[in-house]
């Protein structure tokens, strides 16, 4: 039996994904892409923490 991890993808599937990745943007570019996707998931919580903000001080 087939356990899904993430999106219904299985281990080997993202296995092979990390694999694709690794050939096309080699082993030096990863860090700098991970610390952009890094730097975009915070940007993107603190705007949304702001309209929260926004919101509660609305009401």
């Amino acid at each position: 039996m087939n356990t899904l991890l993430f999106l219904g993808l299985g281990g080997q599937e993202i296995l092979l994904i990390a694999l694709v990745v690794l050939l096309l943007f080699g082993g030096a570019k990863i860090p700098e892409l991970m610390r952009g996707l890094g730097k975009g998931v915070k940007s993107f919580k603190e705007g949304m923490k702001e309209i929260d903000e926004e919101v509660k001080s609305e009401k």
